[in-house]
């Protein structure tokens, strides 16, 4: 079987025609038309020109690069202002409507790429590492990739570097480039302060993500069999435990939601709103059709051992923007052959829930973050 060819993007460099490989961490098509330009556009003119459709290439030095990307940000952030509907659901749909207007539009400022992963602009940082860690190994081809997208590699890698605290683990989770990041540190603290089931000598974490939830419990003293189905994830949990001193503890298994048996806790963070993801890192965010919280509740029953529990950890959000019905998660819980033996609440701390400038405040304002302590019927 032949491999697919990556998708390739073509312009014309001063009468000269040029062509690199295309990259778009959404899966987005190259696109059709690309104009070259550099310092001599001004930032209203580069907008003028985004807002009619166009592809920039820019050329410039890469100072220059990231303000102009600055500046558009700015005029973004103004031009696609969500403004209340309704309803919190009208509201939310709107706003997810003009989030991805504006990525869009400033997806539109392309810079190149070496066939290393060198940037050959004028001042460049070395950004080789970053792209190393989120695409592999160079191919040795020439690339473009969208300079908002190329900055969050390098914000990733500097992230993975430095690392985010987290004291249930007794030290710092890395994150990898589109593996989500325990920036949201209430749901860590419901799984370090949850009683353990009686008698618990074994727990599954499902969907472990970065491996927090499993380093967490591991720091309890269970041995923890942690599984996932992103390779970047996979890596990026095996990495963490391995830094934490844990792998003898911790066994990461690839698999879609449940490993192998049974065991007496069985815990779960999915994503906590039904919806599309537009990236692979919204897919910690967003669940398309409710599949892995459904999952995660149908095939709970059969993997707990008698006695068990199984944790999900979940934010009601989505029941204040209107995206699931209240009691329609308990029903779900019902209807697996579950029963709720108990519930354990926390508020978020994120700084959005205390922005009254968002236009989802009201949402975020309400929103509990809850571990939901599931037992068989």
């Amino acid at each position: 079987m032949s491999e697919i060819s990556p998708p390739r993007i073509s312009w014309s460099d001063a009468g000269r025609p040029r062509s690199a490989r295309w990259r778009s961490e959404a899966g987005l098509p190259p696109p059709a038309a690309v104009d070259v330009v550099d310092e001599s556009l001004s930032a209203d003119a580069a907008w003028a020109r985004l807002l009619a459709g166009e592809t920039l290439l820019w050329r410039g030095d890469w100072p220059s690069a990231r303000r102009l990307l600055q500046a558009l940000t700015q005029r973004a952030e103004r031009h696609f202002r969500c403004q209340p509907a309704a309803t919190p659901l009208e509201t939310f749909a709107r706003h997810r409507t003009m989030q991805g207007q504006r990525a869009a539009l400033l997806a539109r400022l392309l810079v190149p790429l070496g066939p290393d992963y060198k940037l050959p602009l004028r001042r460049a940082q070395d950004v080789r590492d970053a792209c190393r860690e989120a695409w592999g190994k160079p191919d040795g081809n020439n690339s473009v990739v969208a300079l908002r997208e190329l900055l969050a590699v390098v914000s990733a890698h500097e992230w993975r570097k430095k690392g985010v605290p987290v004291a249930a683990v007794g030290g710092s989770i890395h994150p990898h480039y589109g593996v989500f990041s325990p920036v949201r540190g209430e749901y860590v603290d419901l799984v370090a302060q949850a009683p353990l089931p009686a008698g618990c000598d074994l727990a599954f974490d499902i969907g472990t993500g970065s491996g927090v939830l499993a380093a967490v419990l591991a720091r309890r003293g269970l041995p923890v069999v942690a599984t996932d189905m992103a390779p970047r994830a996979l890596a990026c949990a095996k990495e963490n435990i391995d830094r934490l001193g844990l792998g003898e503890q911790v066994r990461i298994v690839e698999a879609d939601l449940f490993p192998e048996g049974r065991a007496p806790l069985v815990v779960c963070n999915p994503p906590w709103l039904p919806g599309q993801p537009t990236s692979p890192v919204e897919y910690a965010i967003y669940d398309p059709e409710s599949r892995m919280l459904r999952g995660f509740l149908g095939g709970l029953a059969e993997h707990l051992s008698p006695g068990g529990e199984g944790w999900l950890i979940m934010s009601d959000l989505a029941e204040h923007l209107g995206l699931r019905a209240p009691g329609e998660l308990a029903g779900w819980v019902a209807d697996a052959g579950l029963r709720i033996a108990g519930r354990l609440d926390t508020r978020p701390r994120h700084g959005k829930a205390q922005d009254r400038d968002d236009p989802l405040h009201a949402a975020r304002a309400a929103e509990v973050t809850s571990l939901w302590r599931l037992v068989g019927q």
